[in-house]
């Protein structure tokens, strides 16, 4: 599973992407970065001209892969890995070139620590959400969240559902069963307009715990009854959903409130950027 993300060198914004098991990179911001110039893109493909020129194809030590664009959708573009990026470092006269290197170099490296050691991952996560001032036992409760929500996709996986569009189907069901609403209902209610705006960041206690209840009541059902298609991995969500459903009503009808609600944390400051 590929996973996306966005770092940040000297104020700027690299994008980035999990893939093979290793770190690729876009070709486009990093030029942007070392150069300074208006016109990345075509910075990039001036310099691909003359590499090719010079012997060195840049098509085969870069790959093509699904980034998202400033007009926020997914496009296809030229990704490097380490290795590769100082290949194509090496090429640009910069005087950024040598600390852009060090700094590429650990942050490749905190991702291999983080997955031999996931509890580094996890104090990293941790430290993030410090920094934008959220609450200790609210952030308590998120990284369970997201170390049940783990557990959740490997048991998809499991069951040979390994794709992001099926992953979303199978939350919504239980979203939808949890609260009546989807998740992408749930962020128009929250005002979150921003794609990547994560819905879970802007969630209270009480609404990290259903969403936790229901995704670990599926995982359970789903491992004991093993569910062999996608239409009956659906079901099963519906099923883990509808207990923290459940769960929910009940829990309103005791504090004479709902649990849904439109509170967010917008007004958090952004974490400390990686320099």
């Amino acid at each position: 599973m590929e996973s996306t993300k966005i770092i940040v060198f000297e104020s700027n914004q690299v994008r980035r992407i999990w893939h093979n098991d290793r770190w690729y990179f876009s070709v486009v911001d990093v030029c942007g970065i070392l150069t300074d110039t208006p016109e990345p893109r075509k910075y990039w493909s001036v310099l691909k001209t003359r590499l090719k020129k010079e012997g060195s194809e840049p098509t085969t030590i870069c790959s093509q892969l699904k980034m998202q664009a400033n007009d926020g959708k997914m496009r296809l573009m030229d990704c490097a890995d380490a290795e590769a990026l100082f290949r194509i470092i090496q090429s640009i006269p910069s005087p950024k070139a040598e600390p852009f290197k060090r700094w590429l170099a650990r942050v490749g490296y905190e991702r291999v620590q983080e997955i031999e050691n996931p509890e580094l991952a996890q104090q990293r996560m941790k430290s993030l959400y410090e920094q934008k001032g959220y609450p200790k036992v609210w952030i308590d409760k998120r990284l369970r969240g997201i170390a049940i929500r783990q557990n959740l996709t490997d048991e998809w996986k499991q069951r040979g559902i390994d794709r992001e569009r099926d992953f979303a189907i199978l939350t919504a069901e239980i979203s939808k069963a949890t609260f009546g609403l989807t998740p992408t209902a749930y962020k128009k209610l929250k005002g979150l307009s921003k794609k990547q705006q994560n819905l879970r960041d802007h969630m209270t206690d009480l609404e990290l715990i259903f969403t936790m209840l229901g995704e670990k009541v599926t995982t359970e059902i789903s491992h004991k009854e093993r569910p062999e298609t996608f239409d009956k991995s659906k079901q099963v969500a519906r099923r883990g959903g509808a207990v923290a459903g459940t769960a929910r009503k009940a829990t309103e009808k005791e504090l004479g409130r709902s649990v849904i609600s439109r509170q967010n944390f917008l007004d958090q400051k952004e974490p400390e950027k990686i320099k």
